[in-house]
């Protein structure tokens, strides 16, 4: 049984390197009509500089009519929140999203989700997704991985987050670099009950044959 499609989703983009990773789930979110609450640090925009030559402007109000320009995207189905826009919908339980990724997802966020920390909205968000016991995925990317990183994944996972590394597979033969960053949004989307079409089933290719 497939899960319920979801209506609501939080996306928090944070310092790890990988930001080609949220930026496509975002597009597949929006593409998907849902309706999406972004969050996004300060650390991010200095990735998304870096990585992807993209521009995150610091206010959220602009960063929201940049994303929904790009895509053209319906009013209301993307809203931006501040990192201490404490108001926020995504602050509260009683007006938490269906679920919450954090992707990319660095070692200092992970860290202090896992120590209830709660000092910016992405924090306070994803305990309240906890607490409610709702859907958390966190998209690390960082190699190699220290003792207090895996205690922390540990951690998290027996609190009901899951943890979904961004490793791209190579069973699909992938010729470009999109190819790897759909793999990993494939597995986000599949996780929290969004159809796509970014590549095949497992044994799907074969079965056609």
């Amino acid at each position: 049984m497939k899960p319920n499609k979801p209506e609501s989703i939080t996306l928090a983009m944070t310092g790890a390197s990988g930001m080609p990773y949220g930026v496509r789930l975002l597009e597949c979110l929006l593409g998907a009509g849902i309706q999406v609450n972004l969050l996004f640090s300060q650390a991010a925009q200095i990735v998304a500089s870096q990585e992807m030559d993209l521009a995150l402007p610091a206010r959220a109000k602009d960063a929201q009519k940049f994303f929904c320009t790009r895509w053209n995207v319906l009013p209301g189905q993307l809203l931006v929140y501040g990192r201490e826009e404490w108001f926020a919908p995504v602050a509260s339980g009683s007006n938490a999203a269906d679920a919450m990724v954090v992707c990319p997802c660095s070692m200092g966020t992970l860290a202090a989700i896992a120590a209830g920390m709660s000092v910016n909205l992405i924090q306070r968000a994803a305990d309240v997704t906890l607490k409610e016991a709702r859907k958390l995925i966190l998209v690390p990317r960082e190699t190699p991985l220290s003792a207090i990183h895996l205690e922390n994944m540990l951690k998290l996972s027996r609190a009901g987050a899951i943890i979904l590394p961004a490793n791209p597979g190579f069973y699909h033969r992938p010729h470009t670099v999109q190819e790897l960053v759909d793999f990993v949004v494939a597995r986000v989307l599949d996780q929290i009950g969004v159809e796509h079409a970014l590549m095949p089933r497992w044994g799907k290719a074969h079965s056609d044959d």
